[in-house]
C-alpha cells in the first residue's frame, strides 16, 4: 500500500480582490473574456509595502494565483464534468480548470490598468478582465511575460469545440438607467457572454444574478438576452 504523501506547505494570503460579483453566478468562465470588468486588488497588512510592486507598472498584464474559496473540500475526484461539455462527459481533473481539485488553486491572467497608492491600504492594483468572485484570496502575483507566456500555436484540447455565445442584449432604456454608468459596459459584456449554465436553454426561464449591488433578471431566447428587471439589493 502506498503511503500518503506528507509533503505540504502553507500558503499566505497576500491580497484580496474586490469585484462586482458577490456570488459565482455570472462570473465569466475565463479571465479576459470581458475586458470592461474592473477589479481592485488590496494587499493584506503584512504585504502593503510599495517596494513589493516596484517595476510592476511597466507590465500590461499580470498572473494571479488564487483560491477557489467557494470550492474548498476535504476530498477530490480524478475526473470532473466540465459544464462546457454539457455536464455529462467526464474528463481528468488535470485536463480541466474545474474548481474541484486536490488543491483549490486558480490561475488568471488580467490586464493591469494602473497602481494606486492609497494612504489607508498602500498599493492597490486596478485590473480588468478578472474572473474572480468578490473577496477572493490571492496567494501570488506575477508579471505576464509575452515571449514566454504566449503560445499562439498551442492546442486547445476539448475546449476547441466550445461554442462561444455572443448574445444580443436588449433592455428598456429606463430600466438600464438603473445601472450606474461606470458599471454599464461591464454588465453588458457579462450578459452578452451568456452567464447561464451551458446546459440550460429554456426560453421561458427567468434567471437572476447579482452584480455590483444590483439584482439583474433576464431571459434568453435564441441569440437574444432580454433584461426583465433590475433592482437595487
Amino acid at each position: 500500500m502506498e503511503k500518503a504523501s506528507t509533503e505540504a506547505m502553507t500558503l499566505n494570503v497576500i491580497a484580496h480582490i474586490h469585484t462586482a460579483f458577490p456570488t459565482k453566478f455570472g462570473i465569466p468562465r475565463q479571465s479576459g473574456l470581458v475586458d470592461s470588468l474592473r477589479g481592485e486588488i488590496i494587499f493584506t497588512p503584512e504585504y502593503r509595502n510599495p517596494d513589493a510592486v516596484r517595476g510592476l507598472e511597466d507590465f500590461s498584464h499580470i498572473w494571479l494565483v488564487w483560491q477557489f474559496s467557494g470550492a474548498v473540500r476535504d476530498t477530490w475526484s480524478p475526473t470532473v464534468r466540465p459544464p462546457r461539455l454539457g455536464g455529462n462527459t467526464r474528463m481528468g481533473v488535470f485536463a480541466t480548470r474545474s474548481p474541484f481539485r486536490p488543491n483549490p488553486l486558480g490561475l488568471s491572467s488580467v490586464q493591469l490598468e494602473k497602481i494606486e497608492i492609497r494612504p489607508e491600504v498602500g498599493p492597490v492594483l486596478i485590473v480588468r478582465g478578472a474572473d474572480l468572485m468578490d473577496g477572493t484570496p490571492i496567494y501570488d502575483i506575477k508579471p505576464y511575460i509575452p515571449y514566454a507566456d504566449c503560445h499562439p500555436d498551442a492546442s486547445a484540447g476539448f475546449t476547441a469545440q466550445t461554442r462561444m455565445n455572443h448574445l444580443n442584449v436588449e433592455c428598456d432604456p429606463a430600466l438600464w438607467a438603473r445601472v450606474p454608468e461606470a458599471e454599464q459596459e461591464g454588465l453588458r459584456g457579462v450578459l452578452a457572454h451568456d452567464p447561464r449554465p451551458s446546459y440550460q436553454h429554456d426560453p421561458a426561464r427567468v434567471y437572476g444574478m447579482e452584480f455590483a449591488g444590483l439584482e439583474v433578471h433576464f431571459t434568453v431566447d435564441g441569440e437574444t438576452l432580454t433584461v426583465t428587471d433590475i433592482t437595487r439589493r
